[in-house]
């Protein structure tokens, strides 16, 4: 028996988000009120270039051709 169509709808929605790391924001926002509830949230922009600069800092993330 298969899912209905909103509900394939829904987890393709989910499985495009995580692979494209659009979800990663929500993630973040969601861990800092869980666990450091009186830290500042930085907006999308500013959480984006801290992701970004950490990701192009780190080694082992390999290189980037672009």
């Amino acid at each position: 028996m298969t899912a209905p169509l909103p509900r394939r709808l829904r987890r393709l929605r989910w499985y495009v988000r995580e692979l494209t790391g659009e979800s990663a924001y929500e993630r973040y926002v969601a861990h800092l009120r869980r666990e450091h509830p009186h830290a500042a949230v930085p907006d999308r922009r500013a959480f984006e270039r801290m992701r970004t600069e950490r990701q192009e800092s780190d080694p082992r993330q390999g290189f980037r051709c672009c």
